[in-house]
């Protein structure tokens, strides 16, 4: 048995690999990169499910710590080591993991303020 995950492209976001094969209970590793400035930092991953909508799996920030909010951090792990990169891992594959993942990169609504702020625009790109 095997599960498929599909990865999207976009003009300025790039995943590979596009399609990626692997067996149940091995893990599937994908990356992303983007050629927007400097500003987005941030990125998402999301999984869109056959006949499911799409849900948010993790948000990273480069120099920040992974949030997996509801997500098990067991069963996934996300690193971003430069603003222009960051991968996923799928760990213990399953069936129900058959689906597309998306990458997404946003820009922080507050670059140029020394305030702090919390509210990201997330944009799918």
């Amino acid at each position: 048995q095997c599960s498929v995950l599909l990865c999207c492209q976009s003009q300025d976001v790039f995943q590979q690999p596009e399609i990626r094969w692997s067996y149940v209970n091995k893990a599937a590793h994908m990356n992303c990169s983007h050629n927007k400035d400097k500003g987005h930092n941030q990125m998402y991953w999301y999984i869109q499910r056959p006949g499911e909508t799409m849900r948010l799996i993790v948000y990273t920030v480069f120099g920040g710590k992974p949030d997996y909010g509801g997500a098990p951090e067991n069963k996934y792990s996300a690193s971003k080591e430069a603003i222009e990169n960051g991968a996923l891992t799928v760990n213990d594959l399953q069936q129900n993991d058959t689906g597309v993942y998306f990458c997404a990169v946003s820009k922080h609504s507050d670059v140029r303020s020394r305030r702090s702020c919390t509210k990201t625009a997330q944009q799918l790109i």
